[in-house]
């Protein structure tokens, strides 16, 4: 037909076809690194902290490839060293030395680190830390800790899930358009709401020491805590111009573009709980009210 230009309809379906595709891998790649995650978290000890050591070694990997380029091995492995021994000294029960650990990584990532991207490296390492030290420290607390962990899994998994369908399927509203274009605030309440039920009905299934209601408003807490996490890493990767933190796995990108939300989570979950509960109760302090 004169005037036709099918162009966009091959785009259009090239687009779709991608989608579907991406689509698929982030369904194959959760598939099989969830039930990873879960089966370390029920094992607890080392086989925990040797899951976490590595995703925060790869979360370091990727924010100095990130922020400083390919090549710096002798930073690198400077820093995770301090990450690997410090998760070794958390699993040992010194999590005040571990903690003193990280800051001294933070102080070799000062000495190898370029000038201008010394403060960047320093945020990476105590980010990568935190990545390990914070579900280390609730796991500690035996069947407390891995409810705990469980429980932070529940919240951002179906804040991410609940998030992406209901942002597809209804749109509307940006929720920071200049950050993260695809996010939207009908994507972020639904993901909050569905972590408050789907948290009220586990602390129902755990047993009656568990106030639903309590966390419920804690979910709440951590699943914008989440989002905010997901938010800051997309801001980062824009101040570098990067898509993904890296390849690492299919459809989902880096490791650091994965764990976004758990992190942040983890980490405020950790601090409410140490604040409660001590080193030797943070699990405790974070579940019980």
């Amino acid at each position: 037909m004169a005037g036709a230009d099918p162009a966009p309809r091959l785009g259009d379906a090239n687009s779709g076809a991608r989608a579907v595709h991406n689509l698929v891998l982030r369904v194959v790649s959760a598939a099989v690194l969830a039930p990873l995650a879960l089966a370390a978290a029920y094992a607890g000890g080392w086989p925990f902290a040797l899951f976490w050591t590595a995703a925060a070694v790869a979360v370091l990997w990727e924010w100095i490839t990130l922020v400083v380029g390919p090549g710096h091995r002798l930073m690198f492995s400077s820093c995770a060293s301090a990450i690997a021994m410090a998760a070794l000294v958390d699993w040992r029960g010194r999590p005040i030395v571990a903690i003193l650990l990280v800051g001294l990584g933070a102080l070799a990532a000062t000495i190898f680190a370029p000038r201008e991207r010394r403060l960047w490296i320093v945020g990476g390492i105590f980010y990568a830390g935190s990545m390990v030290l914070a579900p280390m420290l609730l796991r500690a607390g035996g069947a407390d800790g891995f409810l705990a962990i469980v429980t932070l899994f529940a919240v951002v998994w179906t804040t991410d899930v609940l998030g992406y369908c209901v942002g597809r399927a209804i749109g509307g509203p940006k929720l920071w358009s200049a950050i993260s274009p695809k996010k939207t605030w009908s994507g972020a309440i639904a993901g909050a709401l569905g972590a408050m039920l789907v948290s009220a009905a586990g602390a129902r299934a755990f047993g009656g020491a568990y106030n639903p209601v309590a966390i419920a408003l804690l979910a709440l807490l951590l699943s914008a805590v989440a989002q905010i996490g997901d938010l800051l890493e997309s801001w980062v990767k824009r101040q570098f111009g990067a898509k993904d933190a890296s390849q690492l796995i299919p459809g989902h990108g880096g490791v650091m573009d994965r764990l976004d939300g758990f992190w942040a989570a983890a980490l405020v979950g950790c601090l409410i709980g140490l604040a409660r509960g001590g080193f030797e109760g943070a699990a405790r302090g974070l579940l019980l009210w």
